[in-house]
């Protein structure tokens, strides 16, 4: 977790490293996935750079030269996800000093959606 005055771009090479293992459904088990895809925000040649030096394929639109909407295709779900959980109020505005009480209602927040939207397959 980062400070809400932190620009994105600067949290980016500790959360691909801290990206678990991937499952594959056949065959051994890959240890990273293999393309990142990522906002016009995250481009810059050193992350670039560093990306291709781990072996992962980077997909990050160029500002001024690419339109982000190729990348929306395959971001919608993770958008999605994070709207259901933006939706509630605690968590949008943060209001808790310390970590581990905001994980705790990001936790309560994840488990009430998954709730809802298993009672709607349900019904």
């Amino acid at each position: 977790m980062s400070g809400a005055n932190l620009h994105d771009s600067q949290a980016f090479k500790p959360l691909i490293l801290a990206i678990p293992a991937v499952r594959s459904r056949r065959g051994p088990r890959r240890r990273r996935p293999v393309k990142v895809r990522a906002d016009k925000a995250y481009f810059s040649a050193d992350h670039v750079a560093w990306l291709r030096g781990r072996g992962l394929i980077p997909r990050i639109a160029r500002p001024g030269i690419e339109s982000g909407e190729r990348l929306g295709r395959h971001r919608w779900k993770i958008e999605r996800s994070i709207a259901w959980l933006f939706g509630y109020r605690r968590l949008t505005v943060r209001y808790e000093r310390k970590r581990s009480h905001f994980l705790a209602f990001l936790g309560f927040a994840a488990a009430l959606t998954c709730y809802k939207k298993l009672a709607k397959l349900a019904t």
